[in-house]
């Protein structure tokens, strides 16, 4: 069976992810990461949604992005907006989409595995810079100028397959495939037993979604 390494936060987009990647016949290793964030809860959730897909090889690697600050994420000196507001919002971590996928393309190496999918999206999402068509063009084209693969004639590919839905697309797509929506935790400031604030901007988004989608929202509320 051919093999993707799908990065795995624990919130609806990557469990998303993860159901696509399975149904088009990939052996998916999970990739998580321990970076320092505030809602660390969504660790956890990926380790139910690994196991509830049957995920054999789930790995969470620790980094210390915290130690840089300058979002709201990681740094808890800044307060998590619970407001829409113009431009990039203090919720984006500098360079953390370019960090993890140079992980995963490392690992894809080891595990002999010649895509990576990632969850990000451009429709219904914060306005993060990494998470645009251009710099997931860019970033493939540096997987395969970077690497053994490429230099030896193979290809990498980055697969997004949530690029361009609505969050209630996502949504609708993940309930078709069986993603349990409960598994996942999506709230920027959750609380230590996973459930949400329900007011900040990653909240609103998936509170929208389902009610878009038409589907009860599973999520636990604090």
């Amino acid at each position: 069976m051919k093999k993707a390494i799908v990065l795995l936060s624990g919130g609806l987009d990557s469990a998303t992810c993860l159901a696509m990647a399975r149904e088009q016949g990939f052996e998916a290793i999970a990739l998580s990461f321990d970076y320092g964030q505030r809602h660390n809860a969504e660790l956890a959730a990926s380790r139910r949604v690994a196991a509830a897909f049957g995920v054999r090889d789930h790995r969470v690697l620790r980094l210390d992005l915290g130690s840089m600050g300058g979002s709201a994420l990681t740094d808890t000196s800044i307060a998590v907006p619970t407001e829409e507001a113009d431009g990039i919002p203090v919720t984006y971590v500098p360079a953390r989409n370019t960090v993890f996928l140079s992980f995963a393309l490392g690992l894809a190496e080891v595990m002999q595995a010649d895509a990576i999918f990632i969850g990000v999206n451009a429709v219904d999402y914060s306005g993060y810079p990494d998470c645009r068509p251009e710099f997931i063009s860019a970033f493939e084209t540096l997987a395969n100028l970077a690497t053994k693969v490429g230099v030896e004639g193979a290809t990498m590919r980055i697969h997004t397959p949530l690029i361009h839905l609505s969050k209630a697309d996502i949504i609708r797509e993940g309930i078709r495939l069986g993603v349990d929506y409960g598994l996942t935790v999506s709230c920027y400031q959750a609380d230590s037993d996973g459930r949400a604030c329900g007011i900040c901007d990653s909240c609103r988004l998936r509170r929208k979604g389902f009610e878009e989608a038409g589907i009860a929202d599973p999520t636990r509320y604090a």
